[in-house]
């Protein structure tokens, strides 16, 4: 079985709800951030917290939406400015409307695994047997990704769906086009909020995560889980932006990522995916000016 050793527990939100929380969302100087409960997005809370979005005049509103197909939905219809998710997550959405990651939040550094018996000691011996995986969720291309650098695919074994809780790989911000084009100095004012909110992390972690469990709340909302969560994450600074997006124009990791994301995309949806880094990444924001 495959398993996130972190969780994000998904629960239904009626859609009346997103539109109540993001009644502001298309007004300059609000950007509206759709999410579901992650320890990788308490810098989020963090930066709105300690005031960082706000000194730049900022205000950043982050309902909760435990269900990928209805932030996006209301991503494209307006209702939310943009959304937190990983990079293989909105890339299946790209096709549909235009939408660009502006900023990254965090990676997965131990918090996804593939959970075998004992007599199991490679993912070669998993070849015919049967898998449980939640199909089209992030674990799903978690484990595409590790039978690909084992020259294996998805066919080769016997994928059991279950709805189980997703992984994480990258996380980011990705914002409508419209609202990136228009609201500029919002997306500066979002990215550095973030990198001061993360370097607060750094320097009083325990704070910080005090602060982050009030703000995201949930199976989170507890300082101790949530510190025991982030143990599996790594937030991204500027540097770690900079190496994943690119900067000025030059593209970053996210290059190969999104090209591994379209292969999955490709072979799990049965349906071709070409889009590309440029697509679905703006990269004008990570270096501070």
């Amino acid at each position: 079985m495959i398993k996130s050793l972190l969780t994000r527990f998904a629960h239904p939100l009626a859609v009346t709800a997103i539109a109540t929380c993001v009644a502001t969302s298309a007004q300059a100087g609000t950007l509206s951030i759709g999410h579901t409960t992650w320890v990788g997005y308490g810098t989020l809370y963090l930066a709105q917290d300690l005031g960082y979005f706000k000194e730049n005049g900022l205000t950043v509103e982050l309902p909760v939406v435990e269900e990928a197909s209805m932030y996006m939905a209301a991503q494209a219809s307006g209702q939310l400015s943009g959304s937190a998710s990983t990079i293989d997550e909105v890339l299946k959405y790209r096709p549909q409307f235009c939408f660009k990651a502006v900023a990254a939040l965090d990676e997965s550094h131990g918090g996804d695994g593939v959970l075998v018996g004992k007599d199991v000691k490679s993912l070669q011996e998993l070849k015919g047997k049967a898998i449980a995986v939640n199909e089209g969720s992030v674990s799903q291309f978690w484990l595409s990704y590790l039978l690909k650098k084992n020259g294996m695919k998805m066919s080769d074994l016997i994928v059991q769906n279950m709805t189980a809780d997703d992984g994480v790989i990258v996380d980011v911000v990705a914002l409508n086009c419209t609202v990136i084009e228009k609201q500029s100095e919002d997306v500066k004012a979002l990215v550095a909020g973030l990198y001061k909110a993360v370097k607060y992390t750094q320097e009083h972690p325990e704070e910080a995560y005090k602060i982050m469990a009030k703000g995201v709340g949930g199976y989170l909302a507890d300082p101790k889980e949530l510190a025991a969560a982030a143990k599996g994450v790594r937030f991204y600074d500027q540097a770690m932006s900079e190496k994943l997006l690119g900067s000025l124009g030059k593209p970053g990791d996210s290059a190969a990522l999104i090209k591994l994301a379209n292969e999955t995309a490709s072979e799990l949806q049965g349906k071709p995916y070409n889009v590309s880094n440029d697509d679905l990444v703006d990269n004008r924001f990570v270096t501070p000016l």
